[in-house]
């Protein structure tokens, strides 16, 4: 007989029917885990019904946060102790203390997956709980080096840190999906860029519509950015930038009829828009104690064959190669930013290269470091 399956119990917020770039990554983490633990996930009410194939989830409501930390930490502690699992795991720092706790009180090992916004936290409360916690987790695994970096500043021991990028899905690309996402809205031949995201005061869009894009329209007036996005609603330390101040900015610079908002776009639909786009835009702005942590939309557009043109701060060094899936420049230099997109507009690079790209990031992989960092815990 086969020897039955090490068990891992994985304790996140950050779960389906959420959705968005954590959302996406722990349900993923739940998957890839599932190939060699027997997985048990708590995750937010409603995870059951979205959960992969052969992982068992107890939720827990997701609000109020003061709530959704209670009754998770008592269902992690309950289900430790009952099923005595071999390694648990927090889908991000806000419920490492819980994975701590449940891991001290069944001999398991502990580990945290971290995010730059993780570390640096601007509340002394998650600063004097959450953070101690964090150093006595038996393994961190960083989404970057950046995120490494600071996990190392707050503390955490360089040994106890593993960096494993993010993954993704890369689709095979459809030769007609450009033309008919561009008829659907009417853009013609047009040269498009893309947003895609939350629309966050980090994300800068608002500063991108301001100072980058009217530089852009100089050269190329018959240019039109699509924004697919909305405000975050579950997020959490996440400030908006509504749509409304978006347009308002574009019409104090000029270029409002140059920006156009799609409704937050998935699957398919999300495909097709990366189709019928040029190139993908990511303003992430530097700012003290909100860093971008990796930059998921950047690797999403290179296996999408779009290249990206972002500031290089953060994560996002790590989520776009230089020349092969687009271009990163100085912080906050509107010029440059404008410069790069131009030059690539006019010679964009090959779509078999990003894809190859992204390939080396793709989902399989991500789980297989994650496996691995487990792997070499020891206390």
């Amino acid at each position: 007989m086969a020897e039955p399956r090490p068990r891992l119990l994985l304790v996140t917020r950050n779960f389906p029917p959420l959705w968005g770039g954590m959302e996406r990554l722990n349900w993923h983490m739940a998957q890839e885990l599932a190939r060699q633990y027997e997985v048990h996930v708590v995750g937010p009410a409603g995870a059951c019904e979205h959960s992969p194939e052969g992982v068992h989830v107890s939720d827990v409501p997701l609000r109020p946060m003061v709530r959704f930390l209670v009754c998770a930490t008592w269902t992690a502690v309950r289900v430790a102790r009952r099923e005595r699992p071999r390694v648990i795991l927090a889908g991000s720092g806000l419920t490492a203390p819980i994975a701590w706790l449940a891991g001290s009180l069944s001999g398991a090992f502990t580990a945290a997956y971290v995010h730059g916004l993780d570390l640096v936290v601007p509340s002394w409360v998650y600063r004097w709980i959450w953070v101690p916690l964090l150093r006595r987790i038996d393994r961190v695994i960083a989404n970057s080096r950046a995120t490494a970096a600071l996990a190392t500043r707050v503390g955490v021991g360089g040994d106890h840190i593993r960096i494993v990028h993010p993954g993704v899905e890369v689709p095979s690309l459809e030769t007609d999906a450009r033309a008919r996402f561009r008829a659907r809205h009417g853009l013609g031949e047009r040269p498009v860029l893309l947003s895609v995201g939350r629309l966050t005061v980090r994300k800068g869009l608002r500063e991108f519509v301001a100072q980058v894009l009217p530089k852009i329209v100089a050269q190329r007036p018959d240019l039109m950015l699509l924004i697919v996005g909305d405000v975050p609603v579950n997020a959490l330390f996440a400030e908006a930038q509504t749509p409304e101040s978006i347009l308002r900015a574009a019409q104090a610079a000029g270029v409002d009829s140059h920006v156009r908002f799609l409704r937050p776009q998935f699957g398919q639909d999300l495909a097709e828009a990366y189709a019928g786009a040029d190139v993908h835009v990511f303003p992430v702005r530097e700012i003290p104690n909100d860093p971008e942590g990796f930059g998921m939309v950047a690797l999403e557009a290179a296996s999408h064959g779009v290249p990206t043109v972002a500031y290089a701060t953060g994560g996002v060094v790590d989520a776009v190669s230089e020349g092969v899936s687009g271009s990163l420049v100085p912080p906050h230099d509107a010029d440059a930013f404008a410069d790069a997109v131009i030059r690539i507009l006019k010679s964009p690079p090959s779509p078999q290269a990003m894809q190859s790209f992204a390939t080396s990031l793709a989902w399989p992989a991500f789980g297989m470091g994650v496996r691995q960092a487990l792997e070499t815990m020891s206390r």
